[in-house]
């Protein structure tokens, strides 16, 4: 009966290290051979998934890869589908890079070109701004000024004062009318979201929306990387107005977490 018990757990751990094994170099080589990967990103894993198996093959499965859920992924295709295709800049709107873009500035708008598929528009202008209660200032005065509508979405967007002030603009832009809209990363703005004030943005005819809603933490990194955050900050004022950059919705000295 000893001799019986030894030779099966012996048998058994010799079943588990194989499966291990098997799972060790399977990873090793999705870690490879996975596409639009960093050759650096590589060897990185297969360095961590082949020192410590167990721990490594966790870790790839959590942050590894981009995955947000194949459900996600079905509802983007969706609306991307439906949507109408934007138009390209004409003739006389298209900017010309050998001309009207200074040659120092020229690769960060064949970058854009690459990554969004359009030509540059002319007749444009644009202002930096240093001082975050500066920008804040300026988009709610803006958004006191919109006619038409007021799109807006950022990765955090908290209940402090400069927030507020924001919520209180888009409110008064609903009354009068404004067609709003308002959309927030579901764990960077999550103490805006649990607030009252979205609720009340909600009530005075405000359209909000959570980008990428965690709900519960534990079946939401089963279904995908909790960790891949919508991290915009645009705001679009009846389509002559844009805010875009790394200005959150938030004090100039905000802290994230309470």
């Amino acid at each position: 009966m000893i001799a019986a018990t030894t030779i099966e757990s012996g048998t058994l751990a010799v079943i588990g290290y194989a499966t291990l094994g098997l799972l060790e170099l399977s990873f090793i080589a999705r870690a490879i051979l996975r596409p639009h990967r960093q050759p650096a990103s590589r060897i990185a894993w297969v360095v961590v998934i082949a020192s410590l198996p167990i721990v490594g093959i966790v870790f790839y499965v959590l942050f590894g890869e981009t995955n947000i859920g194949r459900r996600r992924v079905a509802r983007s295709r969706e609306v991307l589908a439906a949507m109408p295709p934007l138009a390209s800049a004409s003739p006389e709107e298209r900017g010309n890079l050998e001309t009207d873009i200074p040659e120092r500035y020229r690769h960060l708008f064949l970058t854009a070109r690459s990554i969004s598929g359009f030509e540059p528009y002319g007749g444009n202008s644009a202002r930096l701004f240093s001082v975050s209660d500066e920008t804040i200032r300026s988009i709610v005065a803006d958004i006191d000024a919109a006619r038409d509508h007021v799109h807006l979405l950022f990765y955090i967007w908290l209940a402090d004062n400069n927030g507020c002030r924001v919520v209180e603009a888009l409110k008064r832009a609903s009354a009068r009318g404004v067609c709003c809209r308002a959309m927030a990363d579901g764990l960077g703005s999550r103490a805006m979201i649990d607030s009252a004030h979205w609720k009340h943005m909600r009530d005075a005819g405000v359209r909000v929306a959570v980008a990428l809603p965690i709900g519960d933490p534990i079946t939401r990194a089963l279904k995908g990387r909790v960790d891949l955050r919508n991290h915009r900050k645009i705001v679009v004022i009846d389509d002559r107005i844009t805010y875009c950059g790394s200005q959150n919705c938030a004090d100039a000295a905000f802290r994230v977490k309470p």
